[in-house]
């Protein structure tokens, strides 16, 4: 099924034609559960990954951050067990889960493993990104596949997030496949995706509203201050769409913007990738898809950033083969 955002409430741009200057095409990716395979885009789901090239890992063992730890098993096992929970009859007494079912979650949370951190740890799939279904793919030339792995682990020096690897290929050239990655010995539960089929629907954006020029932003800010509470507003509702998404603008509510200057060279970067907390705001309903139950969750994935924040990662212009960057937002 196709996912389709609505209509926004207002065309901004009758109001201020000169944002038309400042505005960018990005790619919601609306990823739903599913079954995804390595000729699909996804999100969490299985990458083409050479059998002949070494599986990534993280080697910063400095910086990882042992804070709600967990293995990839056990966290498998809550999903399914509280899963069942919630499409049964109530207990006798009311209770959520069996006895038998809280033994097993208590047991999971009472591991110890945060000394497994302390060793290079397995890069974990967070998307594979195919040109021909992203309209806002963006990789080097005799590329057609984008894929984003992280370590799933907090990080002391990425502002307690994850860190963020990139690798384009041309998909084509992908002989035999690694048939089984090797698993990460701890994870943070926040970190590890549910495997997703990926529904891109290109929308327009507008830039975050302290990056405008200040005539342009005074004016936009006196627009916002309107008393009509009814009226959408541009930051909210106009300009920046929720979700994982290629492409498009940051949004820089949780900090003031600050710049994101390659480490290699000190370009300007620019965003190439969001991961959200969930699809849509669920206080704010009017990015939820058309298509969607009024009543689901905006969470399909699984993954939380922060307190429910959003994790962008920026690319060098320059090149493609400098380091990403990340800014938690």
């Amino acid at each position: 099924m196709v996912r389709t955002t609505p209509p926004r409430p207002l065309d901004i741009t009758a109001l201020f034609p000169e944002l038309r200057e400042h505005s960018l095409t990005a790619t919601r990716l609306h990823p739903r559960p599913g079954a995804p395979t390595v000729t699909d885009s996804s999100v969490g789901g299985p990458l083409l990954w050479p059998a002949d090239e070494a599986w990534p890992v993280c080697d910063d063992a400095g910086a990882h951050e042992p804070y709600n730890l967990t293995t990839p098993a056990a966290l498998l096992r809550r999903r399914e067990i509280l899963a069942t929970a919630e499409t049964r009859e109530p207990l006798p007494g009311g209770d959520f889960l069996t006895a038998e079912e809280r033994a097993e979650l208590d047991a999971a949370d009472a591991l110890d493993l945060d000394d497994l951190t302390e060793d290079p740890i397995p890069l974990v799939p967070v998307a594979q990104l195919y040109r021909q279904d992203v309209p806002d793919y963006a990789g080097p030339d005799g590329t057609d596949l984008l894929q984003v792995l992280w370590c799933p682990v907090d990080h002391s020096d990425r502002h307690y997030s994850p860190r963020v690897f990139l690798y384009w290929r041309d998909s084509s050239a992908v002989g035999p496949l690694l048939e089984a990655p090797p698993e990460p010995p701890a994870i943070s539960d926040m970190y590890l995706p549910v495997p997703c089929v990926v529904h891109p629907e290109q929308v327009r954006e507008y830039q975050y509203a302290d990056l405008l020029p200040d005539d342009l932003r005074e004016r936009l800010d006196e627009w916002d201050d309107d008393e009509d509470q009814s009226r959408p507003h541009y930051q909210s509702d106009l300009s920046l769409a929720p979700g994982w998404k290629v492409g498009g603008y940051a949004n820089w509510s949780l900090t003031d913007p600050y710049p994101m200057e390659c480490a290699v060279c000190g370009a300007t970067m620019t965003l190439i990738f969001t991961v959200d907390s969930g699809d849509w705001n669920g206080m704010n309903c009017s990015w939820r898809p058309s298509e969607e139950n009024p009543a689901a969750s905006p969470d399909f994935v699984g993954v939380q950033i922060g307190r429910g924040y959003s994790l962008y990662t920026f690319r060098c212009p320059k090149s493609f083969d400098h380091p990403p960057a990340t800014a938690m937002q």
